[in-house]
């Protein structure tokens, strides 16, 4: 009897050892599935005339049934005519016109103009812009269109309207993980940043609307003013305002002079996604542009990195953010963060917030009357596929974007121009490497 208690108890015992083994695994597994993992990173949606999107690779982003992430990118270089609803002011037929460097969905070399002007309390207004010799206008957005479909249509800025500026396009290569990143992320860096920095660097956050959210708000990411939280968002509102095209988020037309088809224009395809959601999916789907693979681990390219951290450069163009959660609801209950896109590390050079630098082109978009002087901080990602920077791109070096710094970037600047030779050498080679 004794015997069969002792074998009964080592039965159990090792029972109990094998399920804490089993507990232990699990936990293991569990705490290993939940650590952050870097994004994957590459310049791999080339341009093809032929089979377009064919050669591309995505971050492995689940499609919709029967999409194809190259379906996806066929139809973000697909050009617009007078006959699917071009304009009829715009300023060009495709997306890849503006996003196409050096690869589809990166930026270029192009600008748009923005421009308005101030009321008697000082408040920014957007231009009225008379067009069709006086009969007709275009209100209520900041933007002129440089092209259109008729000569009646062209917008021309009255004196009147003297804030204006130019507008570089931005990258949306690994935008899908900028959406992916929590908003208390974002609030928790514009917090923490006047700790860093003697209360001198202070980014801003603003609430904006999600088009697709059905009254929905969130913390704003993309466009030099923030004035998007989520890629849908952005995707429509480019339609319409870049290429003319009216959609079910932005539905009418800016002008109906000249105007070829009837509102809204973006018509379901055969799969029954519209055009506005297969940019949305290719820009989800894209991966995040890498570091130079030959000098990212140089010994003057890591001492620069140095360097960037000690002059505070850092404080804003922020290294390292991890997305939430797979599974993060998010854009008002109309996406779901999925593994693809959560839990990943990313590498920006970026914190997404607005700030004052001095270079502000006075213009409110999306965020509240202070945000005049106020741009987002450029993503310094894909930096050395740049030949023009800042974002009215008239820097025509890292050294003089650099240097037209102000504000609230001040004691940067001032740390930069102590630096000793080797200290700027090694500072450039770091950005280089970007």
């Amino acid at each position: 009897m004794a015997r069969h208690n002792i074998s009964l108890v080592l039965c159990l015992s090792g029972v109990v050892a094998v399920g804490l083994i089993g507990l232990a695994q699990q936990s293991a597994h569990e705490a290993s599935a939940s650590q952050p993992t870097e994004a994957p990173a590459g310049f791999k949606t080339p341009l093809l005339s032929k089979h377009p999107g064919s050669k591309s690779v995505s971050n492995g982003i689940p499609e919709p049934p029967k999409d194809t992430f190259a379906l996806d990118q066929a139809n973000f270089e697909a050009r617009e005519g007078n006959d699917t609803g071009l304009g009829p002011v715009y300023n060009a037929s495709i997306c890849a016109d503006c996003h196409q460097n050096p690869v589809t969905g990166g930026p270029s070399q192009i600008t748009e103009v923005r421009a308005g002007h101030l009321d008697q309390n000082g408040n920014f207004v957007n231009p009225t812009i008379l067009i069709n010799h006086g009969h007709d206008m275009i209100t209520g957005r900041s933007l002129i269109n440089d092209r259109a479909i008729c000569p009646q249509a062209e917008e021309h800025l009255p004196p009147t309207e003297n804030i204006r500026t130019l507008r570089a396009v931005l990258s949306t290569l690994g935008d899908g993980f900028v959406e992916a990143i929590d908003d208390q992320t974002l609030l928790n860096i514009a917090a923490e940043q006047p700790k860093l920095s003697h209360g001198k660097i202070a980014g801003e956050t603003v609430e904006v609307p999600i088009l697709e959210g059905q009254g929905a708000t969130r913390v704003g990411r993309f466009g030099w003013k923030d004035q998007h939280g989520s890629v849908l968002s952005f995707s429509a509102d480019a339609y319409l305002n870049e290429v003319g095209i009216s959609n079910r988020l932005k539905p009418v037309d800016t002008t109906t002079v000249c105007k070829t088809t009837a509102d809204p224009e973006d018509k379901a395809d055969k799969i029954g996604l519209f055009g506005i959601d297969h940019f949305a999916q290719f820009i989800r789907g894209t991966l995040v542009p890498p570091r130079d693979p030959d000098l990212v681990h140089r010994a003057d390219v890591q001492a620069g990195a140095q360097v960037f951290d000690k002059i505070e450069c850092s404080i804003c163009h922020v290294s390292k953010i991890i997305t939430a959660p797979p599974g993060t609801v998010i854009n008002g209950g109309t996406f779901t963060i999925p593994d693809a896109l959560g839990n990943k590390i990313i590498h920006p050079f970026s914190d997404y917030l607005l700030h004052d630098v001095g270079t502000g082109d006075g213009i409110v978009q999306g965020g509240p009357q202070d945000t005049q002087h106020k741009l987002r901080t450029a993503a310094l990602w894909g930096l050395r596929t740049r030949t023009r920077f800042m974002h009215d791109l008239k820097s025509e070096s890292v050294d003089s974007a650099i240097l037209r710094h102000q504000n609230e970037a001040s004691d940067s600047i001032a740390q930069f121009k102590q630096l000793t030779p080797q200290e700027r050498k090694d500072l450039f080679a770091f950005l280089s490497s970007l």
